[in-house]
């Protein structure tokens, strides 16, 4: 009876001992456990167990991925362009027991490597690597913060630029060169549309010119398509193919001509006589610009014109 006064004092002591050493960690939850100042181990997750009045102590560890956004840099490029470059640094915990031992606070030293590292890498690309390989760009950032913070018991799951932020100068140029491109690939289809369009025309030409029945179809068809538009012209084109056999059709009639000479003969030309040889033949029949030529109009006054001569001659 002496000794329920002490001992029910010392089991509630007990009792609250323990329920106070008990703690309870979530799936993605570990407890780096410091056991009178040293480190011992990690536990985790759900009951654990921890010496009381302080012998151990416990501090959590969240394993989950941090996004950690990076303020805008104002960096210049390779190429000396001024340009601000924000991006977003996706990492997690891998070893609790460094991340709380080797370092203070590992994500504000993660945020000052990872900016360190951006504006280095951004410094040495030119502007088109960073605009046109941006996932190139983000793979060699990774790859150094992860290193970086390798020791630190920290991974870097990645990297992602978000924002690039030219002048307006720059974009102004950037458009400019843009449309040029355009207008160069719309040059480029134009022509070979044309081509390829050329290209048909000339098989449907062959394959019309083995049936002239097809070329008096395709007039009749133009009619029609001029007549729906309710207009009062007809245009009927004619083929170039006809002039040349009504202009050899007229040579040979030229030629045909038979064209009295000096003697009295006819005088026959070829069927290759040209406008020359037809004028020269003129001038040979006529007389024109010769002695005969004048002898002949002489020949060709009436008698009576003479007589009369004669008489006022004589008085």
């Amino acid at each position: 009876m002496e000794l329920a006064p002490i001992l029910i004092p010392v089991g509630l002591v007990l009792g609250a001992a323990i329920l106070s050493s008990l703690r309870i960690l979530y799936e993605y939850e570990r407890g780096v456990i410091f056991r009178l100042g040293r480190l011992t181990q990690s536990k985790g997750p759900g009951l654990i167990f921890l010496v009381p009045f302080g012998i151990e102590r416990m501090r959590r560890m969240d394993l989950r991925i941090v996004a950690l956004d990076i303020t805008p840099q104002d960096t210049i490029t390779k190429d000396n362009v001024s340009v601000k470059v924000n991006a977003v640094v996706y990492f997690r915990v891998a070893d609790p027991a460094k991340a709380v031992v080797e370092i203070e606070d590992y994500c504000y030293a993660t945020s000052q490597l990872a900016q360190t590292t951006l504006r280095s890498v951004i410094g040495q690309s030119e502007l088109d690597e960073l605009l046109a390989e941006r996932d190139q760009i983000n793979e060699h950032v990774r790859g150094i913060i992860d290193e970086g913070t390798d020791p630190w018991g920290i991974e870097v799951t990645s990297v992602e630029v978000k924002d690039i932020d030219l002048p307006q100068e720059m974009k102004r140029a950037m458009a400019k060169q843009a449309e040029a491109e355009r207008e160069r690939r719309g040059k480029v289809i134009a022509a070979q549309g044309e081509l390829q369009a050329s290209r048909k025309l000339s098989e449907a030409a062959r394959i019309m010119s083995e049936n002239p029945a097809s070329l008096q179809l395709r007039y009749l068809q133009t009619a029609v398509e001029i007549a729906a538009e309710n207009n009062s012209t007809m245009v009927f084109p004619i083929p170039m193919e006809l002039f040349p056999a009504y202009t050899s059709a007229a040579t040979k009639a030229a030629g045909a001509v038979a064209l009295p000479t000096e003697d009295g003969a006819p005088l026959a030309l070829p069927d290759s006589a040209g406008p020359q040889a037809l004028a020269e033949a003129a001038r040979m029949v006529l007389g024109i610009g010769s002695g005969q030529g004048a002898e002949r109009e002489k020949s060709a006054v009436p008698a009576g014109t003479d007589g009369e001569s004669e008489e006022s001659k004589e008085e």
